[in-house]
């Protein structure tokens, strides 16, 4: 497996294969868009879905994992926050492929109007 590594916020690295490994679930996608409208507490994101505690817990780790959310204490709350640096790391990488198949289709397009 080839990891990619783009720097991140703060000097860090970010492992690209945990970022977009994360953002395969839709679970997970979902618990993202939430947490960057407003911070919740587990308890909060966890009475949306149909799943115990403990498999929110879960792929609350997975995204902590990736860098993609941090986890704070508010008394005996656990309260979830985008890392917004984490998405940042994929952006960047998507943005190179972006501009690689531009180029490319920009070489198509110059050739075939010079034909």
């Amino acid at each position: 497996m080839v990891e990619y590594v783009y720097p991140a916020h703060k000097g860090g690295t970010i492992q690209l294969d945990l970022v977009f490994g994360s953002l395969s679930d839709k679970t997970r996608r979902d618990i993202l868009k939430r947490v960057s409208h407003r911070r919740l507490s587990v308890g909060k994101i966890a009475s949306h879905y149909k799943l115990s505690f403990a498999a929110v817990a879960k792929h609350l780790k997975v995204l902590e994992n990736a860098g993609l959310i941090s986890k704070t204490r508010q008394g005996k709350q656990q309260i979830i926050s985008i890392a917004p640096h984490g998405l940042a790391a994929a952006n960047i990488y998507l943005k190179d492929f972006e501009k690689h198949w531009q180029q490319r289709l920009n070489r198509l397009d110059n050739f075939l109007k010079s034909k």
